[in-house]
């Protein structure tokens, strides 16, 4: 049996006891946030050495604000464990019933999916999160991050594994592979007879490489080519400032947006003042030949866009740029292009919101707000395992209920079928 194996064993026997461990799993998710903050100098200290070998590899800026830890976000972890805590527990939840005509009640609850796998990259808060979720759900989980993270996932498993079990959750409830080879990776999507479902969440590459390399089933999560659309009604001032802090503000984050589409009655007005905002950040800007001639009638130096560029996610200082004719264009450019995470219309027309939430697909659509809100906590569902951009089982932010499955439970007075 090889070390997954074991692990995947182990996960299968906690699993049982998660399922039916009620009030428990708040009690060891409490002692886990407890057990971050006491471990904070130690935690900073293992993401030091993460950090160090990332810059030593010439990791960029924007990367390593991923991989980052502070006392603020070692904060946010705990809180955001604490959230998901004070949730109430999914498990057993009635999601519908019915009494048939004969007799029979009938009742769909909500139980565990069983065991969670989740491979991810740079992102150590991703332990956090994703422990926490898994066990409020009921689950079992098994976490393999990327070697870029090692040391900080370590530590913060460690700390957060021992406070669970000293609170009574058995031992194999959160686990981590220590090997960061392609070879466990491969090895863990196919981890069939112990996974349930494995959660990709990372980069284009890596969801690629799970869903063509599993054989354990997948729920595809989270690359984001966002656009903002600015209709010719817009309030200008109000689509600079979306934009702005859609771009800038985590350009690493896959709710980040990446291109921005303009109608082409409101370029010469708008494209100016978007790009003087951004030059704030130094945002290197991907132009269509339409507003590259504005713009650089405007003083502002700009790279013409390619066409690889219209489908890529940057996450980085980098915006692609298009003029539109009009809200149909804009349209059909997202369809084209998009990749289903999060969309945005800058618009004072009630007609163009409606045709704009409605027939764009993507798992969130926004109206005059910033796509950077694509996400659980500022949707009010807690802590989240990730974005699904698929449309099976569960799609947007995934809480505690997207990691539920149900069941039926009958109950009769000896009722035969005829």
């Amino acid at each position: 049996m090889t070390v997954l194996e074991e692990m995947g064993s182990r996960a299968r026997e906690a699993a049982k006891s998660l399922a039916v461990a009620g009030a428990l799993k708040d009690k060891a998710l409490y002692a886990m946030a407890d057990a971050l903050e006491q471990h904070e100098d130690e935690l900073l200290a293992q993401n030091e050495l993460d950090l160090a070998a990332a810059r030593e590899a010439g990791m960029t800026e924007s990367l390593l604000d991923r991989l980052a830890l502070s006392p603020a976000r070692i904060q946010g972890m705990a809180d955001g464990i604490r959230q998901v805590a004070a949730q109430e527990d999914p498990i057993g939840s009635i999601i519908s019933g019915s009494v048939r005509p004969n007799g029979m009640r009938i009742r769909r609850v909500r139980v565990p999916l069983g065991v969670i796998g989740i491979i991810y990259e740079a992102r150590p808060n991703v332990t956090a999160d994703a422990a926490a979720l898994c066990l409020k759900a009921g689950n079992a989980v098994i976490l393999r991050g990327g070697k870029e993270a090692i040391h900080s996932n370590t530590a913060i498993l460690d700390c957060m594994a021992e406070a669970a079990c000293a609170a009574g959750l058995p031992s194999g409830a959160m686990q981590l592979v220590r090997d960061t080879s392609r070879a466990s990776s491969l090895e863990m999507m196919n981890l069939t007879g112990y996974l349930d479902v494995l959660i990709p969440r990372g980069g284009a590459g890596l969801i690629r490489s799970v869903v063509e390399n599993a054989h354990v089933p997948v729920i595809e999560t989270g690359v984001g080519n966002c656009h903002l659309y600015v209709d010719d009604s817009a309030d200008l001032q109000m689509a600079a400032s979306i934009l702005y802090n859609g771009k800038t503000s985590r350009p690493s984050v896959c709710n980040a947006l990446e291109k921005v589409l303009v109608h082409e009655a409101v370029a010469e007005a708008f494209l100016p003042v978007m790009a003087e905002q951004l030059a704030q950040k130094q945002v290197e800007l991907r132009c269509c030949p339409r507003s590259e001639e504005i713009l650089t009638r405007h003083g502002f130096a700009v790279v013409p866009a390619s066409e690889e560029d219209w489908p890529r996610e940057f996450l980085d200082y980098i915006l692609g740029v298009r003029v539109v004719r009009d809200i149909d264009e804009a349209m059909s450019h997202i369809a084209a292009y998009s990749s289903g995470h999060s969309e945005c219309i800058v618009t004072g027309s009630y007609a163009h919101a409606n045709a704009f939430t409605a027939g764009v697909d993507a798992a969130a659509v926004y109206v005059n707000c910033s796509t950077r809100f694509t996400d659980g906590g500022e949707l009010g569902l807690g802590a989240e395992i990730g974005i699904s951009t698929q449309k099976l089982h569960a799609r947007g932010p995934m809480g505690v209920c997207e990691l539920t499955s149900s069941k039926f439970i009958i109950e009769g007075d000896g009722q035969v079928r005829v």
